[in-house]
């Protein structure tokens, strides 16, 4: 089961005055779950950052969580037209596009690569750093694990960064002395997409064999999502 969403943002300056710049933001979309056909969508505004007005499409009216917005909301559900073609965009229309950005994207939003994964150290005594390249969609984690047991410790994760074709790399350094090297076994974890690796499909620094740095389990699933912002 795949759970796909549209979402669309729009920002723009409605005021230059000696306060400053104010800015009035909406964010709309919809969801639509592809085997039991169920669909969700929402419209809301905001002003200078804070929630202004929402639809709801339950009720078919507007709502406010500030006593600023209530003249608004009061104007806007006063004009019936105005709620029924919002109803008819997002129970119709917008899941259309939604299905249509789905079957365009197929390909791209199926695919799944594993990453590469590296060992890298500078020196005996650098920080190493667990670097994983070459991965699709984005969603993975990299861990640590000392002895078999998870290792939290002077531990820098790096950002998720996007690689030229299309594929994402992340980083995560570890800093510990060589006496623990030697008399540790330290390992890097990769989650990505419920698939395993072995040992031998990880690029180690041949120095740091004789440390025991090995192991390498990608276990976890993502739920697949598509998402288009404007």
């Amino acid at each position: 089961m795949s759970m796909y969403k549209l979402i669309i943002h729009t920002d723009t300056l409605i005021g230059l005055s000696f306060s400053g710049v104010h800015t009035w933001l909406e964010m709309y979309g919809c969801e639509w779950d592809d085997q039991t056909g169920a669909a969700d969508a929402f419209d809301q505004f905001g002003y200078d950052g804070e929630d202004f007005v929402s639809l709801d499409l339950k009720e078919l009216r507007w709502i406010s969580p500030v006593q600023q917005g209530i003249p608004t909301v009061q104007k806007w559900n006063n004009d019936r037209a105005y709620l029924e073609s919002d109803k008819n965009y997002f129970s119709t229309e917008c899941i259309e596009w939604l299905q249509k950005y789905v079957q365009y994207g197929k390909s791209s939003l199926k695919k799944t690569v594993s990453p590469q994964v590296s060992l890298l150290q500078k020196s005996s005594s650098s920080p190493v750093t667990c670097h994983a390249t070459g991965f699709y969609p984005s969603g993975v984690t990299i861990s640590w694990q000392k002895n078999g047991q998870e290792h939290h410790e002077d531990v820098d994760l790096g950002e998720l960064l996007p690689n030229e074709d299309g594929t994402f790399q992340k980083t995560s350094t570890i800093t510990v002395t060589l006496d623990e090297w030697k008399k540790n076994k330290f390992s890097c974890v990769v989650e990505h997409q419920g698939k395993t690796k072995t040992e031998n499909e990880i690029r180690t620094n041949p120095e740091l064999k004789k440390f025991k740095l090995c192991s390498l389990i990608v276990v976890l699933a993502l739920n697949l999502s598509a998402v288009s912002s404007l």
